[in-house]
């Protein structure tokens, strides 16, 4: 694609990414970006074979190497900056970013998380989710800020509750939506419909999002 046309995105991963395949396959159609490159923290995971086979470019740093979070953030920092992104997309990038790193990339950094934030940061959604007895549960997509995944909410899409669920039938149906939604957010943003302001808010199309976009269970994402 044309740098000149088209943003470029680095994306960070850190195992299968099959969120990054849908953002792939969506910029082979769709989504207006340039991948720049795929940098994971851990060699031989699925996906960079995935970039490979999609002729992006790819890069391992390898947390391990570093004695501290700081010092591999920093090193992070050097390895997308080379690359000259517009737009920085955490796809199942399993790591805790420290301060500099995420004021480095403010307003230009987003991650999915697989609840409807505010409720469950962190891991294990889905089983809390089940054990709340919550009926609606779903993905939410934010921009990055220094608390864990308590940036500001730009989207959110639902699942239904079945009886029948257990977190891993749960889990199955809330990725298909990740899949849906990130790469539509992705593309706000590529499009130029979505900021972050000075004062922490989020604006789509030259409106302040009071509240994220919900796309109901029945909804599509579009």
């Amino acid at each position: 694609m044309n740098s000149i046309q088209h943003p470029k995105v680095v994306v960070l991963i850190s195992g299968n990414g099959s969120n990054l395949q849908a953002i792939i396959d969506a910029s082979q159609h769709d989504l207006p970006i340039e991948i720049a490159a795929v940098i994971s923290n851990r060699p031989d995971v699925h996906g960079l074979q995935r970039a490979s086979s999609a002729d992006i470019e790819t890069a391992v740093l390898d947390h391990q190497a570093f004695a501290d979070r700081t010092s591999y953030d920093q090193a992070l920092i050097e390895l997308i900056d080379r690359y000259q992104p517009e737009l920085v997309v955490l796809a199942g990038f399993m790591r805790i970013l420290t301060t500099p790193f995420v004021r480095h990339y403010a307003g230009r950094l987003l991650n999915v998380h697989p609840s409807l934030l505010p409720k469950y940061t962190g891991l294990h959604t889905h089983k809390r989710a089940l054990e709340a007895g919550e009926q609606l549960h779903g993905v939410s997509v934010h921009f990055v800020t220094e608390e864990l995944d308590g940036g500001p909410l730009i989207a959110q899409a639902q699942v239904s509750v079945l009886p029948e669920d257990d977190p891993q039938s749960l889990a199955a149906r809330v990725l298909e939506k990740e899949h849906q939604l990130y790469p539509l957010v992705v593309g706000w943003y590529a499009q130029k419909r979505l900021h972050l302001n000075q004062s922490g808010e989020v604006i789509l199309d030259n409106e302040k999002l009071l509240q994220p976009v919900v796309f109901a269970p029945q909804d599509p994402i579009r």
